[in-house]
Formats: C-alpha cells, sequence, structure tokens
C-alpha cells in the first residue's frame, strides 16, 4: 500500500513538474534554441510561444526581445511587462529599402508611412507613393526628421543600426516600438535573406515569408551543391576604388560566399574579415592583376564602357579581367539591387554561375539570363 501512495505521489508530481515546463516552454523559450525558427540567421531569433511568437534581435551592442500577438489575442498576465506588438501592424517606418521591399513584396506597402532616402531608390511604386504623399520622405539615415516621424505615429519603426548613430529618442518622442534591423551584419547570404520572416511577422503573413524562404534555400543548396565538385575555379575580384583606396569584400563576407558557392576563386577569401577592407590600388594590382573576373557595382546614369573606365583611370588596363572583357557589371539603378537581391541569394548565386560554369546552370535554370551582375561587352 505504502508504495502504491509514493508511486501515485511520483506522477502527480512529474505530471506537475511536466506542467511546469511546458507553460515555462511557451511563454519563455529564451533557454532552449532547439525551439528557434530561424535556420541560417546569427542576429535574430524567433520561438513559437502559446497564440504568438517572441522575437529576439540582437544588434551592435545589446539583445531585444519583442512578443507579437495578434491583435485578438488577449495577452498573458506574465507578459504584461513585456515589450508587446499587435499583429498585423497599421504603420511602420522603415529605414531601409531591405525592409520596405518586403512590405511591397507581400502587398503591404500600404502599410508604410514613412521611409528614408527616397532618393536613392529607382523603384517606381516607391517614388509614385512619396510624390503622392502617402509615404513621407523622412530624411536621411545620419539626420532623421524627428518631427516627420511623430507626426506619422507608426506603430514600430524599423531602424538599421550604425555606430555612430543614435536613434533612441526617436522611441521617447514618438511612443513607437523601435525594432532593430541589423540585416547587414549576416555573413551568410541566406541569413541576409531570413529577415523576410521579421517583416512577415509584423504582417501576419509568417507562413508565407517561411515559404518563401524555403523554396529560396532550396534552390541556392542546389545550386551550391553543384558548384561544390568543381575543381577548376576562376579567380574573381571585386569593387572600384574611391581616392586610390578600394574598399573590397572580406574574405567571410556574403558575397565572398557567393563567389566560393558559385564555384569561384576569391582572391582575398583568406582574410577573416566579413565587413570591407581598405586596400591600396597598388596592392590589388599586385594581388588581382592576373584575376580573371572583375565584378563591379555602379550606378552610373550614362553609358558604363572600357574606354570610360580606361579615360576614369589608367591602371584598369593593367587587369587581365579588363584586357578580356570579363567585368561583370551591376547598374543598380536598372536592376534595384540593394532592395532585392538580399532577398533572392538564389537569383545572384545563378548570375555569377552563368559567368563561371553556366554548364552547370540545368533544369530550372537552364534558360536563365543573368540579372543583376551582367558581363560588360563595349
Amino acid at each position: 500500500m505504502k508504495k502504491l501512495i509514493v508511486v501515485l505521489f511520483s506522477i502527480i508530481y512529474i505530471m506537475s513538474s511536466c506542467d511546469t515546463v511546458s507553460k515555462e516552454m511557451k511563454l519563455d523559450d529564451k533557454m532552449n534554441d532547439s525551439l528557434n525558427i530561424v535556420s541560417y540567421a546569427e542576429n535574430f531569433k524567433i520561438y513559437k510561444i502559446e497564440s504568438g511568437y517572441k522575437l529576439v534581435i540582437k544588434d551592435l551592442s545589446s539583445e531585444n526581445e519583442f512578443y507579437l500577438f495578434n491583435d485578438t489575442v488577449t495577452i498573458p498576465n506574465d507578459l504584461t511587462d513585456k515589450t508587446i506588438i499587435r499583429t498585423p501592424l497599421k504603420s511602420v517606418v522603415a529605414f531601409s529599402s531591405t525592409q520596405w521591399s518586403v512590405f511591397q513584396k507581400l502587398g503591404e506597402i500600404d502599410k508604410v508611412k514613412g521611409i528614408l532616402e527616397s532618393n536613392y531608390t529607382t523603384n517606381n511604386e516607391i517614388l509614385r507613393l512619396v510624390a503622392e504623399g502617402k509615404i513621407i520622405d523622412a530624411g536621411m539615415s545620419t539626420n532623421v526628421n524627428t518631427e516627420k516621424i511623430i507626426h506619422l505615429q507608426p506603430d514600430v519603426i524599423l531602424v538599421t543600426p550604425y555606430p555612430t548613430v543614435d536613434y533612441s529618442h526617436l522611441k521617447e518622442l514618438s511612443g513607437a516600438t523601435m525594432v532593430s534591423f541589423p540585416d547587414y551584419l549576416e555573413s551568410h547570404p541566406l541569413g541576409r535573406a531570413e529577415w523576410m520572416k521579421v517583416v512577415g511577422l509584423l504582417c501576419g503573413k509568417e507562413d508565407v515569408t517561411n515559404q518563401w524562404f524555403d523554396d529560396v534555400v532550396r534552390r541556392y543548396e542546389s545550386l551550391s551543391y553543384k558548384c561544390s565538385v568543381i575543381e577548376e575555379k576562376p579567380t574573381v575580384f571585386s569593387d572600384l576604388p574611391f581616392e586610390n583606396q578600394w574598399y573590397v569584400p572580406g574574405g567571410n563576407s556574403y558575397i565572398a560566399k557567393i563567389f566560393s558557392d558559385a564555384g569561384g576563386d576569391y582572391i582575398w577569401k583568406d582574410n577573416e574579415s566579413t565587413g570591407s577592407l581598405h586596400i591600396d590600388a597598388e596592392s590589388v594590382i599586385l594581388k588581382a592583376q592576373n584575376a580573371d573576373f572583375w565584378r563591379v557595382i555602379n550606378s552610373y546614369d550614362t553609358p558604363f564602357t572600357y574606354e570610360r573606365l580606361k579615360n576614369e583611370n589608367e591602371l584598369y588596363p593593367l587587369f587581365k579581367a579588363f584586357k578580356e572583357k570579363q567585368l561583370l557589371v551591376c547598374n543598380v539603378r536598372e536592376c534595384g539591387y540593394f532592395e532585392k537581391s538580399q532577398y533572392e541569394p538564389d537569383v545572384l548565386l545563378a548570375d555569377f554561375i552563368y559567368h563561371f560554369h553556366p554548364e552547370l546552370l540545368t533544369e530550372e535554370w537552364e534558360n536563365y539570363v543573368p540579372t543583376y551582375f551582367k558581363r560588360l561587352l563595349k
């Protein structure tokens, strides 16, 4: 009889403990990263909790938690002191084109009430909405027009954090929830793309962005697998100098990863930086003079040609890639590179495979034509 009582108490205790653990897991998943539904990004996490989501974002100096619930859900009592975001949100100010472009793709651009630096975009819909006053340009990232943002009264302000800029006053003055969006810190192309999930959560369309991301991952990994067995890898370097300094991607940057996954040999692959390297022109010539390909991003509104490049800098014709017309050029005025390519790393990867190993573009990529980077012919 005593044994039976002990067993019964043990069962009750175990069941009670399981219930306690279950509740803790629902409301505080921070301790169990196996529940994190983010796969590649390193600077945010998403946990499914009871009736909502917990979003954790790590930026330059801090880690912030947000609890997202549909506006029909009653907030649990033990979360009343947490930062709550009701979804789908009704209004947002988006500091970066990598933020508002996802709202646009989701068909939720009407929620975007303010942006920064509209003069840098060529997106026709955004320019039209700004001209019509339906989206307000609130200044520059280094000089935000606080009064305009306060007047908009957004639910959320999506902020791109920089070490030299302090946006804390915006939260105090506007009353909006500040959500940091440090997507540019991700070094893996799929990690950058995964930030679409944050916008999906805010719009209440997480299932849509989850599916988009899964499709991108499938296509990207399929292409990179084909290139992983390549033995002959063309060498590649990147960018143009500014005031005799070359700002090139570090060896652990996202673009270096794309070069590698496309079967290319990036000449600064051994560098460990995830950001940019500052290198003098002479050093670049010594290391890149015989590289097979040269990647260039430009925003010229006039023809970009080899003749023009030669006239701009007498050093350019010294490069093998220049002599053999192997410049891979992206004109950001024509393709929305900064707005869209982050969420299409599979397409960006296909661009470079097209130039490095075109024979590998088969099946769904069989008739592919480069979207962003095209070989400069003249």
